[in-house]
């Protein structure tokens, strides 16, 4: 007999579905007839074929499974994002007051003649209405923040897979996929932490804020609270900053540099890094033409017209002033709970006239002599701070060193040792002997190397003799200089060392030139001090400076005979350099290994004290109190006395070194 046509090889076989027939035996497999398989009124495909034999689902393709499994899981992670949702929600801060300005209280910081020296805290200026924000600004930050803005409901997709594209091809961040309403989330409620949770709870936000306001209003929330740097929040605050003028005013090109400054205030503000705006403005301007609010003419024209960016509100070296007067502040009225404003002693043009004497001695000698600082304070004779100048750049370094280091004096510590000797009843007259002396195995020596032999106490002043200082101290006691420059208003604790005479003991630069100005002022007690009145916003005085009654701490006679010692000093001593035209007096002071130089002075009703050193003590080049920071107080001097800032510092002319008469 012929194969009929179930014997041919290659038919398919068809599983019998119930397997429990055939107990442990392998079922016997059916043959499908090729009858069956190829008709034409019956079209089975493979797939349906063999999913109905064996009694299970017809397999899925390639694609359609891919869809499939990827529903699934979209579903899947919808039902566990519920909870995650939940948990994540029950936390949300208050969004409720979302018009109350919040952050830290405003504190305007005054000078003498009622100008803005500084402010601190968060800035707000005026809250403007949709209205009044100008359209290009508008433009401007939906075509470079948010294009889609009032197309999406507060979560774009489509931006979110744009800015993907534009990142991964520029292979760097070029474009951010928040939106506005994300952005105000975050900005209003949220700290800027990567989380997921910072991130879910900006989600639900932002989706609070489209539920709840319209697209106008969530901009005008917006440009009301987002921050552009320098403390400004809102575009009002922001304007004036930078622009010195209302936000209503912004032209398309100040409009543009505003939208630049949000992807990043750190970098891109004008008052930081003009030229890095500058950039990002042309940015924000090509999005525009891009986004069709602007032509690519009317581009042009406008990134070739310069901005004008207000002066800063203090020169840099204010700062050391006005942060030294934020402190004081909160010592006499505690923390700062509401906006305040401080009125403060600094002359505005006495401090520039300081910070420029300073500079300019520093940029000729600083490098030459290996002296990186210097700082420079000036006093009223009732101690209110003229200028203060705690550094060579406040922008590298906010340590006030005017105020806040202490370091040694040197001989200038001797004004004590001389004021407690006088007090003793030692005249300028008395001698004493320059010659070497031991205590304890430490043996001081002069500046010089030499010794003088029998001196009067002027000269051992006037050319700063260490052993004469020494032993003077020890001849009345070093108690008795300890008090001495306590009660001159010395707060840091003094050694009772052999070597306290010499001033190894830190003190600040502030306390010191203060202590000189109790001797010019006729000898009456002097606290330096730097606010004169504290106000709220309301003009509610909180704080007065008050001073009480003169207190009278040397004699008049101790007073005349200590100014005559300092005037010396200048007159034909170590402070030769800094001789002017006026009466001048004061005292140098130099530290072991050249590591602290000193000279404090006084006249024309002021008293002065300039430092110069390194911050890590390493030593100057043999830089003495009679040399830079010498040379620096007449620099400054030369500049009040003739009311210019444009003085340049010229050599003075050497006195004779002969002894006045006694």
């Amino acid at each position: 007999m012929g194969k009929t046509p179930k014997d041919k090889p290659g038919n398919k076989l068809k599983v019998k579905a119930d397997k429990k027939s055939y107990g442990n035996k392998k079922p016997e497999p059916e043959k499908v007839p090729q009858k069956k398989w190829y008709s034409r009124k019956k079209k089975i495909s493979r797939r349906k074929s063999i999913a109905r034999i064996s009694g299970t689902k017809i397999p899925r393709k390639g694609l359609s499974k891919w869809i499939y499994r990827t529903l699934l899981s979209l579903i899947w992670f919808f039902i566990l994002m519920v909870p995650v949702v939940i948990y994540y929600a029950h936390d949300l801060p208050d969004i409720s007051k979302i018009k109350l300005t919040g952050g830290r209280p405003t504190v305007m910081i005054m000078d003498r003649k009622g100008g803005l020296l500084a402010t601190y805290g968060d800035v707000y200026g005026y809250w403007l209405e949709y209205d009044e924000i100008p359209q290009d600004l508008i433009d401007a930050v939906i075509a470079t923040e948010d294009r889609r803005f009032f197309k999406h409901s507060g979560f774009d997709m489509r931006g979110l897979g744009r800015a993907l594209v534009k990142n991964v091809t520029s292979r760097s961040v070029v474009e951010g996929g928040s939106t506005i309403s994300q952005q105000l989330a975050k900005n209003l409620f949220l700290n800027a932490d990567k989380t997921i949770k910072r991130k879910i709870q900006e989600l639900l936000l932002s989706g609070w804020l489209e539920m709840n306001f319209s697209k106008k209003e969530i901009l005008n929330f917006y440009f009301n609270r987002v921050y552009f740097g320098a403390g400004a929040f809102g575009i009002d605050a922001a304007a004036r900053t930078i622009f010195g003028h209302s936000a209503r005013d912004l032209t398309l090109s100040e409009a543009a540099m505003l939208a630049g400054v949000l992807k990043g205030p750190a970098l891109y503000s004008p008052l930081r890094d003009l030229e890095r705006s500058y950039q990002r403005m042309e940015a924000v301007l090509n999005n525009m033409v891009e986004a069709g609010f602007i032509t690519e003419s009317t581009k042009d024209i406008t990134r070739e017209r310069s901005v004008k960016i207000v002066d800063k509100q203090t020169g840099g070296d204010e700062r050391y002033f006005s942060d030294w007067a934020l402190e004081q502040a909160a010592a006499l009225i505690g923390p700062v709970q509401e906006p305040i404003i401080i009125y403060t002693t600094l002359m505005p043009d006495i401090q520039d006239k300081a910070n420029k004497g300073l500079q300019q001695v520093m940029d000729r000698e600083g490098e030459k002599y290996q002296a990186g600082q210097a700082a420079v304070v000036s006093l009223d004779m009732d101690g209110a701070v003229r200028a203060m100048v705690g550094g060579i750049d406040y922008t590298i370094s906010q340590f006030n060193r005017a105020a806040q280091a202490h370091r040694q004096p040197g001989s200038a510590f001797k004004l004590f040792v001389y004021l407690a000797a006088l007090e003793a009843g030692l005249t300028p007259d008395h001698i004493m002997r320059d010659s070497p002396v031991i205590l304890n195995g430490w043996q001081p020596k002069n500046y010089s190397g030499k010794y003088r032999g029998d001196v009067t106490l002027r000269e051992a002043f006037v050319h700063s003799l260490n052993t004469v200082a020494v032993k003077l101290t020890e001849r009345i006691n070093r108690e008795s200089v300890i008090e001495m420059a306590k009660r001159m208003g010395l707060n840091t604790p003094i050694v009772t060392e052999p070597s306290l005479s010499l001033g190894t003991s830190e003190v600040s630069l502030l306390e010191l030139t203060a202590a000189y100005g109790i001797v010019a002022n006729g000898g009456y007690l002097i606290e330096p001090y730097g606010i004169v009145e504290i106000q709220n916003s309301t003009g509610e005085i909180l704080y007065r400076h008050m001073p009480g009654p003169p207190e009278k701490i040397l004699s008049d006679d101790v007073v005349v005979v200590m100014d005559s010692l300092l005037r010396s000093v200048v007159t034909w001593g170590t402070a030769r350099q800094a001789q002017m035209s006026f009466p001048v007096a004061g005292k140098t002071g130099t530290t072991q290994n050249y590591k602290d130089a000193l000279f404090l002075g006084y006249g024309l009703n002021m008293v002065n004290g300039v430092w110069v050193g390194n911050d890590d003590a390493s030593p100057m080049k043999k830089v003495t109190g009679g040399g830079i920071p010498a040379r620096i107080w007449r620099n400054f001097m030369i500049r009040v006395h003739l009311g210019r800032d444009d003085a340049t510092l010229t050599t003075p002319k050497i006195s004779p070194r002969d002894k006045p008469k006694q």
